[in-house]
């Protein structure tokens, strides 16, 4: 068996090898046709004043996601549309201190929907007060 989902074949289809237990909030890969839209990383301040609102990880990285969703709709896309999150995060403990609360900001933006995602412990990001940086590729159906 292919391991391809029954998802619509005009929007991304979800891979999962069939003996794999499935993953709570990610997918192991995505199929998707169509126009491809790279956002850059964002991170967790008002984009429009570049100022942030909080120094708390679930806030900052919910603002994230809204500036990620943001980007999405200015260039035609919806958080459907999105195959691949990787988030990078400069504290581990705080990003796994708090799931219920992460998760619940993620189907804010999100919804139900869950691309495949990569989270990457780093040592520090450009701006210094940033807790975390989210990019994205989503592919919209032709």
């Amino acid at each position: 068996m292919s391991g391809l989902s029954d998802e619509p074949v005009d929007g991304p289809r979800t891979i999962q090898p069939q003996a794999w237990p499935p993953p709570r909030g990610y997918t192991n890969g995505i199929s998707a046709r169509g126009r491809t839209l790279w956002v850059a990383g964002q991170i967790g301040w008002d984009p429009l004043t570049c100022r942030f609102e909080s120094d708390d990880f679930v806030a900052q990285a919910a603002q994230a996601m809204r500036n990620v969703a943001d980007v999405l709709r200015a260039g035609g896309a919806e958080a459907r549309h999105v195959v691949r999150l990787t988030w990078y995060v400069v504290d581990r403990d705080a990003y796994l201190a708090r799931p219920r609360e992460l998760g619940a900001a993620y189907r804010e933006v999100f919804g139900r929907h869950y691309p495949a995602m990569s989270a990457v412990i780093v040592a520090g990001l450009v701006e210094p007060r940033a807790l975390v940086e989210i990019e994205a590729t989503a592919v919209v159906p032709d």
